[in-house]
């Protein structure tokens, strides 16, 4: 039996959507940004944002009109207070540090109150995603793979995408985002695609 009309529930987007950081053209005031990548909301719906043309992060507090910079203000290059084209940052919401992709730099640093720490080297860190059960997943845009690491214990890894060379499995992995069952949900950009892998699966599937 069909549903009655009454029943039916019509939902429409929005038609115009509201500008909630930059909009300003690209630059280095606090107000504007160049060529923005990852981003993180946190619970109070501030933003972070991997400034990646600036080599910094800025937060937009909610319905700010300008960014403040929290991670970036001594230029770019690869001292460990430096960033080198970040492309994504996290925050971990218990301790309220910063996780950020230092990209060019390889390598994964947290800054915790104004202390740097490079939890993860030699790795062409692209997004990071973290979990309820506080592991830390990192994609390789050269491995084509994710990886996971328990929070304080960088020494142990498991590879819970891909690890299978470039092509039909991942193909320069970029986003990720874990869901409460640890399934991982990838951008597989090269390969036009997103793909889902279970926890503990040997193979993607296409979504």
């Amino acid at each position: 039996m069909c549903p009655s009309k009454t029943n039916k529930i019509n939902l429409k987007w929005k038609q115009n959507a509201i500008t909630v950081a930059g909009g300003n053209g690209q630059g280095q005031q606090l107000n504007q940004i160049i060529g923005p990548y990852g981003i993180f909301i946190d619970e109070k719906k501030n933003i972070f944002i991997a400034d990646v043309g600036n080599h910094r992060i800025v937060e937009w507090k909610y319905n700010a009109k300008q960014g403040q910079i929290i991670v970036g203000e001594n230029g770019y290059g690869n001292r460990i207070d430096q960033l080198h084209f970040p492309t994504h940052v996290i925050v971990d919401q218990q301790n309220h540090s910063i996780i950020i992709a230092d990209g060019s730099n390889r390598r994964v640093i947290q800054w915790l109150n104004q202390t740097q720490q490079i939890l993860i080297d030699n790795i062409e860190c692209n997004g990071l995603a973290m979990d309820q059960h506080g592991f830390l997943y990192v994609s390789d845009i050269v491995k084509n793979e994710v990886r996971r690491w328990k929070m304080g214990e960088y020494n142990e890894e498991i590879i819970v995408a891909g690890g299978n060379g470039q092509g039909d499995q991942l193909n320069k992995p970029g986003f990720i985002f874990v869901d409460k069952d640890q399934s991982v949900y990838i951008s597989d950009r090269e390969n036009h695609r997103v793909m889902k892998w279970k926890k503990d699966a040997t193979e993607g599937r296409i979504v």
